[in-house]
């Protein structure tokens, strides 16, 4: 059995597809199972023992060639998918180049989202339902639905190596216990006021007398951003800021008492290791999003907004009747107002009930 999944989304994204991963090894434990994902994202799968080949395509490369060029790369790279006579081929987006790689296949078994569009007609034999209320770990398991398989598992599992372990004992020497805080999304109207995560944080040193451990990107907003939050600060943290891989970040998370940030891939990441999590929600639902505890069948996030939790992990949300509202901010401004005043009193009180718990 050759199985192909395609997700062609962000880090987190991918991510959240490992539990669909684990029950096709389970049902199938013979089989190759492929996955084709943007550059940027691998990290969340590779040393996956469940995954036989990391299919990665890198937009900004092909992007970056002649119009002739792009498109000679771009047919050689959908043709590619033919050679390996998939039996079962999953797309588990809506664009328009999974359709096409599912379409060109030729594989018996095609899963997918429906589209009206010409070029991807007949695509799929088979079509997945709209995602409505149901948290993103509940839809990327609707094709085993279509498949007739049973659902054994909903965890969501990250892997890194020995050599990320090493790096991250000698970052971490002589700190048993800490908090790791990554306040800095790729999407700036997912963070919040910077004074309030400075005022976080140095609750967290000063107050609880626990260290705060940074981390981000090493792209140049990401690490003005966190400057900026480091002249409002008082305390002194650790602050590992572009300093580690997405993996190295995994293996330092995990060894975190609780995790504090906003809706990214490091707080799903911090969910998969099974870190109790604080995250601020704005613009995204929890209903699709919150943070996913492993030890759970069944999401308990209930509602479009407000202050929720689900087992371990904990969303802080207003009670706006505009969210979520999926935007990039209000009025397009890239900040979100809703992340900008929050209770600072709620949030110590479920911060200090988290650390204490």
């Amino acid at each position: 059995m050759k199985i192909l999944l395609i997700k062609y989304r962000n880090i987190g994204d991918v991510l959240l597809v490992t539990p669909l991963i684990n029950n096709l090894k389970l049902f199938y434990p013979n089989a190759q199972i492929d996955i084709a994902l943007n550059h940027g994202t691998e990290d969340m799968v590779t040393l996956n023992p469940n995954i036989s080949r990391v299919l990665v395509y890198d937009r900004k490369q092909v992007k970056s060639q002649n119009f002739l060029r792009r498109t000679m790369e771009e047919c050689k790279f959908l043709f590619s998918f033919r050679k390996n006579n998939y039996e079962i081929v999953i797309n588990l987006t809506e664009g328009d180049r999974g359709g096409l790689i599912a379409k060109f296949s030729n594989a018996p078994i095609r899963i997918g989202h429906k589209s009206n569009k010409w070029l991807l007609r007949n695509a799929y034999t088979q079509f997945l339902p709209n995602q409505k209320f149901r948290h993103t770990i509940e839809t990327n398991l609707d094709p085993l639905l279509s498949l007739g398989i049973p659902i054994k598992s909903k965890e969501v599992n990250i892997y890194w190596s020995g050599n990320d372990d090493e790096i991250i004992n000698k970052e971490l020497f002589n700190i048993d216990q800490f908090v790791h805080i990554h306040p800095v999304s790729r999407w700036l109207f997912k963070c919040i006021n910077d004074k309030m995560m400075a005022k976080i944080i140095d609750f967290c040193e000063h107050e609880l007398d626990c260290k705060v451990v940074l981390t981000s990107d090493s792209n140049k907003y990401e690490i003005n951003k966190i400057n900026t939050i480091l002249k409002h600060c008082s305390s002194n943290p650790i602050n590992l800021s572009g300093k580690l891989t997405l993996k190295q970040t995994a293996a330092l998370n995990k060894r975190a008492n609780l995790f504090i940030g906003v809706d990214t891939a490091i707080m799903h990441i911090s969910a998969a290791n099974s870190v109790p999590v604080f995250a601020f929600f704005g613009p995204s639902g929890a209903d699709h999003w919150g943070p996913w505890d492993n030890n759970f069948q069944t999401s308990e996030y209930f509602e479009r907004n407000g202050r929720q939790s689900m087992g371990m992990h904990r969303v802080f949300s207003e009670n706006r009747a505009c969210q979520p509202c999926g935007k990039d901010g209000c009025n397009g401004s890239k900040i979100s107002d809703c992340l900008m005043n929050m209770d600072f009193i709620k949030i110590k009180k479920d911060i200090q009930e988290m650390i204490n718990a």
